[in-house]
């Protein structure tokens, strides 16, 4: 069988150029690859996973986020200067926020728009911002157009400065997000909500904090994010390092020098080469004397193209235009009848060859950049994802790559195995130490997990955590039995979607129109029927793609690590359209979804 290498360079695009009517230049279409080509790609990529699921088959059990002893330090936070005593809280509001990011800013504002004053956002952090206020590191920015990431853009009369925003910019956009709206009044920061227990007797949630607090609310909104607290790969002896440390979530800038001047006489090392990873090395590659990147599994990078906003398109906006623009982007393309006809002549089959075929295309070009990009032949083969596109979260970057070709700059490429050994002088791999003065983890988040640090108990004493012990349950996401008025923002079993706030955007109207909806019709609480939660559940299993996801992805955070996990226990496939209709239709239909009561 031919290699990858000589099928790549076989079927390489036709460099030749036609010419069409009107004088447009274009390339003439490739020549056709031969489902042997694609087959033998695949069979890569499933020797490529076997390899990982095999060196770590404990899946998330590789990492924890349970820091005690001398590895607490990887929770302290660098940016919040002293924590102030305070006396105790002992008070009660109507709407509370666990956490302090996007989702609770979003559904603020929409709540404000429903004339409800009486909102507290409790935050561990000092401030606002949630990701954008932990994540700081050099070259940090979010990987989704900032005219659509960045919320309420119309609403703040705000344009974005570039295409991608850097990290600084969405971090002020927050807390001028918080500022518009009032919500420092009532927030109590470098706060951690240690429980929150719902009161039968009050019809109220109970709520304890590290601080000795003791709050009540009515309506309850676990907005604790996506991607909140960090963690790290259990490595033996991590904690006997005499070096310096930090998690990319605290960044330590005392050590490192703002523009990372700091680190010249420096030799440092990274373990991870996820999303967080990929920013950071550029800046970290031409500042450190010496720089080791260690990687268990490489991201797939591709061209970021970002600009500078156009002050003259900035200026010819209309009030108004991100809603339009958000409007045009969610409208479901319409096929024509030959259209509909030629898709549903097409078997399942077919069309799932043809998507995994044009998938393996992409990966390819991928692959292709590298080769183009990347100098040393060794360190590119090392750089190349061999997975499907989407297995693992996706990169856009244009420093990244030519990175590599610094001679200060060293992929250790640990063949799926990853860092498992590091002793007081730093990492050691297949006998070979690696002596460090700063040790950088890049190793992520857990992710979408609604207790986090929080023990929530419901009706009749259930821990929520119980609840899901054998399946996620909830109504879009959002709602689940036996928890009266408590809301979970992007969490399981609502829809997918690469840009985040889009889902936390038409969580927070909804969630809003929830409380407005009790409020107006005079009931005190609202709890989700096991009927209506039953469906979604349903729903969420007929509608989660393919069922072999996690036997043929690479591990990572998008599949458990490469863990069975239950049907019910993902994101909603459905269609971003859809799950909202979803809500709406909920919403239409309360009296059936829901249980309404009223105070004593």
């Amino acid at each position: 069988m031919p290699t990858i290498e000589e099928l790549n360079a076989k079927y390489e695009a036709n460099p030749l150029e036609g010419i069409i009517p009107g004088g447009t230049r274009t390339k003439k279409r490739e020549e056709p690859k031969p489902q042997s080509y694609y087959d033998a790609i695949k069979k890569k990529f499933a020797e490529e996973r076997d390899l990982r699921v095999n060196y770590r088959p404990e899946g998330s059990k590789q990492y924890t986020s349970d820091f005690e002893g001398s590895l607490s330090k990887y929770l302290d936070d660098p940016y919040g200067g002293e924590i102030k005593p305070r006396a105790p809280i002992k008070d009660t509001v109507e709407v509370l926020f666990i956490g302090g990011g996007f989702s609770a800013l979003l559904t603020s504002a929409r709540l404000r728009e429903h004339g409800i004053e009486s909102i507290r956002i409790v935050e561990k952090a000092a401030d606002v911002g949630g990701t954008w206020y932990w994540n700081r590191y050099p070259g940090v920015a979010c990987d989704v157009p900032s005219y659509d990431y960045l919320p309420l853009l119309d609403e703040m009369d705000y344009v974005p400065k570039r295409r991608y925003a850097t990290g600084d910019e969405i971090y002020a956009h927050c807390q001028a997000i918080a500022k518009k709206y009032n919500l420092y009044e009532l927030a109590v920061f470098q706060t951690t909500i240690t429980e929150t227990r719902w009161d039968e007797d009050e019809k109220m949630w109970n709520l304890k904090t590290d601080r000795g607090d003791h709050m009540k609310a009515r309506f309850v909104i676990c907005a604790n994010g996506t991607l909140s607290k960090p963690k790290l790969a259990r490595i033996k002896g991590m904690e006997t390092f005499k070096g310096h440390s930090f998690h990319t979530s605290r960044w330590d800038y005392d050590y490192t020098g703002n523009d990372l001047s700091k680190l010249q006489d420096k030799v440092v090392g990274i373990i991870g080469t996820g999303a967080t990873a990929v920013q950071a090395i550029p800046g970290l590659g031409a500042n450190a004397k010496e720089l080791y990147v260690f990687q268990r599994t490489p991201s797939s990078i591709d061209i970021r193209d970002d600009w500078a906003t156009d002050p003259n398109w900035a200026r010819a906006l209309k009030p108004g235009w991100q809603a339009r623009r958000r409007a045009a982007y969610m409208k479901e393309p319409v096929l024509s009848e030959d259209q509909q006809a030629a898709y549903a002549a097409v078997s399942r089959e077919e069309k799932i060859r043809k998507q995994e075929n044009s998938n393996i295309d992409h990966m390819m070009r991928i692959h292709k950049r590298i080769d183009e990009i990347v100098r040393d032949k060794t360190t590119a083969d090392a750089l190349k994802p061999w997975y499907m596109f989407m297995c693992k979260r996706p990169c856009f970057h244009d420093d990244y790559l030519p990175t590599y070709n610094r001679k200060n700059v060293h992929l250790i490429d640990t063949h799926g195995k990853g860092i498992t050994e590091i002793n007081e002088k730093g990492p050691v791999f297949e006998g070979k130490q690696y002596e460090l003065d700063l040790l950088i983890y890049a190793t992520g988040f857990e992710v979408q997990k609604t207790g986090i640090y929080n023990k929530i108990i419901g009706k009749g004493g259930v821990d929520l955590n119980d609840y899901y012990s054998e399946g996620i349950r909830t109504l879009v996401g959002i709602h689940s039995a036996g928890y009266p008025n408590l809301f979970i923002m992007g969490g399981y079993q609502a829809s997918f979607q690469f840009n985040l706030t889009d889902i936390l955007n038409t969580q927070g109207e909804h969630i809003a129109a929830c409380i407005d909806y009790c409020r107006k019709n005079g009931y005190h609480a609202m709890d989700v029927t096991p009927d209506a939660e039953e469906w979604w559940v349903q729903e969420v299993i007929s509608h989660r793609g393919k069922t072999t996801r996690n036997q043929e992805c690479t591990p990572g955070y998008y599949n458990f690590e490469g863990e069975f996990n239950r049907r019910q226990d993902g994101t909603y496939n459905g269609g971003f359209v859809k799950y909202i209709a979803k809500m709406a239709e909920a919403r239409e239909k309360m009296d059936q979804y829901f249980t309404f009561i009223r105070k004593n």
